[in-house]
């Protein structure tokens, strides 16, 4: 270098130089210097700097470096410190997976050909099914048809929750009472007055034909309102209401609801989805607490109304709907309406029953009347059954005594009842059960009933029942004999049409074994007695008609319709009919039972609620034999002399809500 020349030495091209030196004989010198940037490839390194000739300043940082968004998307990803080490378990378990699948579809045994693909889909679709069936079966408590003659003739002994008393094992039968229990109906029932009751049909907005099926049988037919023989002219169930309960109705179905409910004036839209277990039950009884109102009572009886704490809450009465009571439309068109009241109970029941109105009333109204834990007729401190059969569990801090219900002279206590069939001693069956007015209120009110809407409607019903302040004085009322399935259901609680006649020699069959068993072990009857229950009989579950798990099929072929209705009664020559058979249908239709035998005479006393009509003509099936049947057969009107006597019987055909009195009222107010 000269010594004149003041120019900075290239520091760069010094170092370059000296690496090249060493190299020169082995690395051939490149033509053009290589970029000094370390940086990947895929970023760009040149910038307007480099271009001009000036180097980039130290003081600009990576000014002159371009990301992609594709980068800059990964950065920010990566400040998850654990989505780095999340991918990557993701990835082996992906890498895994394709793995073992790669396996299987490589293994020999896998099939290849089009037969064998098929023939390995339908092994495996039966086993499938298989594995679906026996889980069913093992998850089903219901394995064997329950011992309903039994029920029928041991009633319920007891009406203390089952938290305080010990659960009865299966098959749930009610321990002997200690003496014969009252006898239902009662000779005093219709000196009673008359229980006001809202019943609400849990219905569906698509659900219209069921709807008028409802309408047009058990809410309107005399039949059902006035019950069996001459009837009480509707008097008993002039305070109950059918209505019909829904959600939200669909968009499409929006405008046929509102028509609907403009024509007939029976249905209750509740502010919630449409739903079975998600709270449609408490919506429906918190609606209640606010808008039920009921007809009061229109006459007089002999036993004066009781004065609980709502009975002076009333309401201006509404324009009701075509199938209540004609007492009711006789009211309302007077010009002059009496005022509504609060119901004494309100109960709910699924649109697949098929409801005996004058029999659910009746029922309700002495639980309106019994005293404490006794039935109706039974003093409060009378015990209907033996401690030690029952083996109460109540708090220590009340008194162990039957009636557990506090007393107040001079002051009538709100009846707390839940009415029902008690399944499995645990809680009542959702195709109809009942709350009194009282717990209705509480429900609506109560911050844990609340949180408790969502499951099992029925089974929610009986948590709430056990949260209630006063959970021990609730009445636990329970009937298992004329709440059961259609007979072609085919489920546990299926059996043919019920009526008292048959219950009557059902009872003295069943005692008479009970009976029997005593005294062959030597068991005095006050001692222990689930000891003739175990094992259980199995003629107590059978039935003339349906056979548990067996598709029901008429007894012979080529019947009448009205023939093949009477072959569902159960215990009736029809259904006992047999292929082969000496005895012929034309016999066993002339020597049926009319509904005036079958009834005994009596007004009510039969079948409450057949559940699980799951067609229109099981439903339609239902209507013959309960509303349609005549009061006296053919061998029968042969014994009775003249026709005077069965004048005053029967019962007119005429539906209740046209009947033509009520018409001509309506006439005349307009």
């Amino acid at each position: 270098m000269p010594v004149g020349d003041t120019s900075y030495p290239d520091t760069t091209q010094g170092d370059r130089s000296s690496s090249d030196s060493t190299t020169s004989h082995t690395t051939p010198t490149p033509s053009r210097a290589p970029s000094s940037s370390s940086y990947p490839t895929h970023r760009l390194t040149s910038s307007t700097s480099d271009i001009d000739g000036e180097t980039a300043s130290p003081l600009l940082g990576n000014s002159g470096t371009y990301t992609s968004i594709r980068d800059e998307s990964r950065r920010w990803w990566n400040l998850h410190p654990h989505s780095r080490r999340r991918r990557k378990r993701e990835g082996r378990i992906w890498r895994t997976f394709k793995k073992g699948v790669r396996r299987i579809v490589r293994h020999p045994l896998f099939p290849q050909q089009p037969i064998t693909i098929i023939f390995a889909l339908l092994l495996f679709t039966v086993f499938a099914i298989s594995l679906t069936l026996l889980l069913m079966y093992i998850l089903n408590p219901d394995k064997e048809p329950l011992p309903w003659q039994a029920y029928c003739a041991i009633p319920s002994s007891s009406s203390y929750p089952p938290s305080y008393r010990t659960r009865l094992p299966y098959p749930y039968l009610n321990p002997l009472p200690e003496f014969s229990p009252p006898t239902f109906p009662p000779d005093d029932l219709d000196s009673i007055p008359p229980a006001g009751i809202l019943l609400g049909v849990f219905s569906m907005d698509s659900a219209l034909e069921r709807r008028m099926l409802i309408r047009t049988t058990w809410a309107s037919h005399p039949r059902s309102r006035n019950g069996a023989g001459t009837g009480d002219d509707g008097f008993g169930t002039s305070r109950t209401l059918v209505r019909f309960v829904l959600g939200q109705p669909r968009k499409g179905w929006e405008r046929r609801i509102q028509t609907e409910m403009e024509m007939y004036n029976d249905i209750i839209v509740l502010p919630c989805p449409e739903n079975m277990n998600s709270g449609k039950s408490h919506a429906y009884f918190s609606w209640a607490a606010e808008n039920a109102w009921v007809p009061p009572v229109y006459a007089n009886t002999s036993i004066p109304v009781p004065r609980f704490s709502y009975s002076e809450q009333s309401s201006p009465a509404p324009h009701p709907a075509p199938h209540d009571s004609h007492l009711a439309w006789e009211d309302y068109t007077s010009g002059e309406p009496r005022p509504w009241v609060r119901p004494d109970l309100v109960a709910k029941v699924d649109d697949d029953a098929f409801v005996m109105l004058a029999e659910l009333e009746s029922r309700m109204r002495l639980e309106l009347h019994a005293q404490g834990h006794s039935p109706y007729g039974f003093s409060e401190n009378v015990t209907f059954v033996r401690a030690e059969a029952l083996k109460l569990h109540v708090p220590t801090s009340l008194p162990s005594g039957v009636d557990i219900i506090p007393k107040q002279d001079g002051i009538v206590q709100d009846p707390l009842v839940y009415w029902g069939y008690l399944v499995k001693d645990l809680f009542m069956a959702g195709e109809l059960y009942g709350l009194s007015w009282s717990l209705v209120t509480w429900i609506s009110k109560d911050t844990a009933v609340k949180s408790l809407t969502k499951g099992a409607e029925d089974k929610q019903t009986a948590k709430w029942m056990a949260l209630h302040p006063q959970a021990t004085q609730i009445r636990w009322a329970s009937e298992r004999c004329w709440i059961y399935d259609h007979p072609r259901g085919g489920t546990v609680y299926s059996h043919g049409f019920l009526f008292p006649s048959h219950v009557t020699r059902v009872k003295q069959s069943v005692l008479s074994y009970v009976e029997k068993e005593l005294k062959n072990k030597s068991i005095d009857v006050k001692g222990s007695l689930n000891v003739p229950y175990n094992p259980t009989p199995s003629s107590w579950a059978q039935s003339s008609v349906s056979t548990f798990g067996v598709r029901y099929q008429q007894p012979v072929q080529d019947m009448t319709l009205a023939e093949s209705v009477e072959a569902l009664v159960e215990g009736s020559d029809m259904s006992r009919l047999r292929e082969g058979m000496a005895l012929e249908t034309g016999h066993a239709w002339r020597y049926r039972e009319g509904r005036v035998k079958r009834y005994e005479n009596k007004r009510v006393g039969g079948t409450v609620v057949v559940h699980f009509i799951k067609k229109h003509e099981w439903f339609l099936e239902t209507a013959l034999a309960f509303l349609e049947a005549n009061d006296y057969s053919e061998s029968e009107l042969e014994r009775i002399s003249g026709d005077a006597n069965l004048g005053t019987l029967n019962v007119g055909l005429s539906a209740v809500w046209t009947d033509a009195n009520v018409l001509n009222h309506m006439n005349t107010s307009s």
